[in-house]
């Protein structure tokens, strides 16, 4: 957040204050002396102290995390998937070859009969 100053606009203030993360943030603001930006401040400071509010807040957190952890879980089932689709890939390719595999044990044979053939008549 940018140094603040009191010749900030209103418009600045209320921005700088609703951008504020850190109580930090908020103690500076404060330091400026501006009313509205104090009362501002000590009504939000009531309302973070309410149940109602830290309630609020705990749901939030939690809304956050469980939309995390399904995220996390769909993207293991998506490379679960991807996985065994390439696995049936592999699959596939691998009795294709042992498939030319004997076919071409069959033509080494036919081969060899053909040369011992060859060589008798000779």
């Amino acid at each position: 957040m940018p140094p603040l100053d009191s010749n900030d606009s209103g418009r600045d203030l209320w921005l700088k204050l609703f951008n504020a993360q850190t109580e930090e943030e908020l103690a500076e603001i404060e330091k400026l002396g501006v009313p509205i930006m104090s009362e501002a401040l000590q009504a939000y400071r009531h309302v973070a102290a309410s149940d109602e509010f830290i309630q609020m807040e705990k749901m939030r957190s939690k809304t956050r995390h469980d939309e995390a952890q399904a995220l996390r879980n769909a993207e293991r089932r998506a490379a679960a998937q991807r996985d065994e689709h390439w696995q049936g890939v592999v699959a596939d390719k691998d009795v294709l070859i042992a498939d030319k595999d004997v076919e071409n044990a069959k033509l080494r044979s036919q081969l060899a009969e053909l040369k011992t053939k060859l060589r008798t008549r000779l």
